[in-house]
């Protein structure tokens, strides 16, 4: 089974995939090929301690550090673990840097390829037939779809998430954040941001929050992409 097709959604209603999946998981339990303490090890470990509070760090040191941001664009792989956050499914990262003109959009049109260690485990929507067709073919259309409308100037590019390589975007900086901490910084950035299934805004209530928390002291430690655009 390969690790990025697994999937551990409990419940009574299971997607055609799901089906499939639970049932090839029993037959290789079965046969004694497939411990499932083990399994729901994993899923538990990237579930709780594992997560999108990893990649939303990594987005607000490169908004606060500029020489920790040129490591994260060099290099993503070497500068996430610089920091900790390495395993399965971050061995090649590359970061994508949305800029006003520019908005990136993540999407594995084969199965569900994601970077583990950043964000923890795909969202069920991620690994949908439905997004990973519109993702490349009407990428506003499907970012509308999640009410996110990018003014008319923004070229949305699509970029195909592999074995080989996967993604982590970083989003635009919302403004009226500067001198914010990196924990208030991250505060901001969710999971979908950093697929680029959203945008990170601020919100009303907290436009007051104070400005001169403690910033972090951190210690900061490509492949040929594919991409289309829309």
């Amino acid at each position: 089974m390969s690790e990025h097709e697994h999937d551990h959604t409990h419940g009574s209603s299971l997607s055609e995939m799901d089906a499939r999946t639970r049932a090839l998981e029993s037959l290789l339990v079965e046969a004694g090929l497939v411990d499932p303490d083990a399994l729901d090890a994993i899923v538990e470990y990237y579930e709780h301690e594992v997560g999108p509070h990893r990649g939303a760090r990594v987005v607000a040191l490169a908004w606060t550090d500029e020489a920790f941001r040129e490591r994260l664009l060099a290099d993503a792989t070497a500068a996430v673990a610089s920091l900790g956050y390495a395993g399965r499914q971050g061995e090649h990262l590359v970061a994508l840097e949305c800029t006003p003109d520019l908005h990136h959009l993540v999407v594995c049109t084969l199965c569900s390829c994601y970077p583990w260690p950043v964000l923890g485990l795909p969202p069920v929507w991620y690994k949908s037939p439905a997004y990973r067709a519109k993702a490349v073919r009407d990428p506003r259309g499907v970012l509308a779809d999640a009410g996110v409308t990018l003014p008319a100037h923004t070229a949305v590019r699509v970029w195909d998430s592999t074995a080989e390589v996967r993604y982590l975007v970083v989003p635009v900086r919302p403004a009226g954040t500067d001198g914010w901490s990196v924990e208030a910084l991250a505060d901001l950035v969710t999971r979908d941001a950093m697929i680029g299934m959203s945008v990170v805004d601020l919100p009303a209530d907290r436009v007051d929050d104070p400005k001169d928390a403690p910033k972090d002291d951190h210690v900061a430690a490509s492949s040929a992409p594919t991409a289309t655009e829309g």
